[in-house]
């Protein structure tokens, strides 16, 4: 909390356009996608797993809900609400079928979740590569406008993305903190062998994080859509890499065992306003913006091998 003070001092000292209310809203807006994933990502992490595919799932999660919403809309069966309550649906519905997918490969298939999560990476872009034949997925226009409130709009001064980010996180904080998941996620993280001999379904539990997070990936997929209203191969390029980088930087430990939502909150928040202030100076430049988080990665990564 005391280096995203600090972050934020240096931000405006560097530049007076950074403590603007509609820059920091910017910020916070441009953290919920990666905030909401982050946060099933700590489930994950804490219970001693790892996602590497959450940026190409989004993408394919995006095409594919464009894909089925514009096939709907040229049918001219259903209305345009009708068809964009199904696409948020399928959306979700995929997330969960893709982190089910990912639970199952890694707890009966006894593949190590690196190479599982690395191997459904390159498949979930492939594919919307090909859906996209090489280019990008637009949403029809009706169905964009009616879409793009969901990311335009405020609520009481705040952005929908930012509310929807709050709540993920309450609700991610009080299912880690408040459950017996969460206290089962927690014992399978710091050992897994004594979490078995206390009767706790560590494969059960381990497939329902990767589950959860396929959900929050869905939900920030449903945020973002709405935001530019199509998908391409590049879409959600490099998220792996954020929201990992977000909940190492929140403090939750690697090898697993511990962690805390808030900590992932404001590991986002900072890897964020990071990224606004290279945006807003000269002092790198922004296409080193995923080399700052590698480095702070391994720089974190470095500093907890004495302290868990």
């Amino acid at each position: 909390m005391l280096g995203l003070i600090g972050l934020c001092i240096a931000g405006t000292l560097l530049n007076g356009d950074f403590a603007t209310v509609d820059n920091l809203m910017n910020v916070l807006t441009r953290t919920a996608f990666i905030g909401i994933i982050a946060v099933g990502m700590t489930f994950v992490i804490i219970s001693g797993g790892i996602d590497l595919s959450v940026g190409s799932m989004a993408a394919l999660i995006a095409g594919s809900m464009i894909y089925f919403m514009n096939m709907l809309m040229s049918a001219g069966t259903l209305g345009p609400l009708t068809i964009l309550l199904i696409g948020i649906a399928m959306a979700l519905l995929l997330g969960l079928a893709f982190g089910c997918l990912h639970g199952l490969l890694i707890t009966k298939g006894k593949i190590e979740a690196f190479i599982v999560t690395l191997g459904t990476l390159g498949i979930f872009r492939s594919v919307l590569t090909y859906l996209a034949d090489g280019g990008a997925l637009t949403l029809d226009n009706q169905l964009s406008d009616l879409y793009s409130p969901v990311y335009y709009t405020s609520l009481l001064g705040i952005p929908i993305p930012i509310w929807v980010f709050l709540a993920v996180a309450l609700g991610g904080a009080l299912i880690l903190n408040r459950t017996a998941f969460g206290r089962h996620v927690q014992a399978i993280g710091s050992n897994e062998q004594v979490a078995r001999y206390a009767a706790i379904r560590v494969d059960f539990v381990k497939t329902c994080t990767y589950m959860l997070l396929g959900v929050c990936v869905g939900i920030a997929t449903v945020l973002y859509v709405p935001r530019l209203g199509s998908a391409s191969p590049t879409t959600g390029l490099l998220w792996e890499l954020e929201a990992i980088a977000a909940v190492v930087v929140g403090g939750t430990a690697l090898k697993g065992g511990s962690g805390r939502i808030v900590g992932t909150v404001v590991g986002a928040i900072l890897l964020s306003v990071i990224s606004n202030i290279l945006n807003l100076t000269s002092i790198i430049s922004v296409y080193l913006n995923a080399a700052v988080q590698g480095v702070v990665i391994i720089a974190v990564a470095y500093f907890q091998r004495g302290r868990h």
